[in-house]
């Protein structure tokens, strides 16, 4: 899957947390993320590093997968919402994956569809 000409850098400047903990993953959503002109914060691929960066780092808003090697996710997605930052969950479980919480929050289904995840992001600015 690779990014529609028509979208390279349509999300210029966008700086973006990456929460994913396979490899393969990670690299294609930082290399799709790259194209749309995205800047990429991590990938973090364990909790520990998922949490520093969701309080530490400089960012527009993040992709989180839900299940980050056997731990879920969400004291990062509280971290985001407590700071007013957007994110998307990426998740192979769907809406069915979700804290009741976490029900109004959107979802791209694994595998991605990029033009989805470009409308997502595009509504951070």
């Amino acid at each position: 899957m690779t990014v529609d000409p028509k979208n390279a850098g349509v999300l210029q400047g966008l700086r973006v947390l990456i929460v994913e903990d396979e490899a393969l993953i990670a690299s294609f959503l930082e290399d799709a993320l790259t194209d749309l002109g995205c800047e990429v914060i991590g990938p973090a691929s364990n909790m520990k590093d998922a949490l520093r960066l969701a309080r530490e780092a400089v960012i527009d808003g993040a992709g989180l997968d839900i299940n980050i090697a056997g731990e879920k996710v969400y004291a990062v997605a509280d971290i985001l919402a407590e700071r007013g930052l957007p994110f998307v969950f990426m998740t192979g479980y769907g809406k069915a994956g979700l804290r009741e919480s976490d029900r109004g929050r959107p979802v791209l289904q694994k595998p991605y569809n990029l033009d989805r995840l470009v409308e997502i992001m595009t509504q951070w600015r």
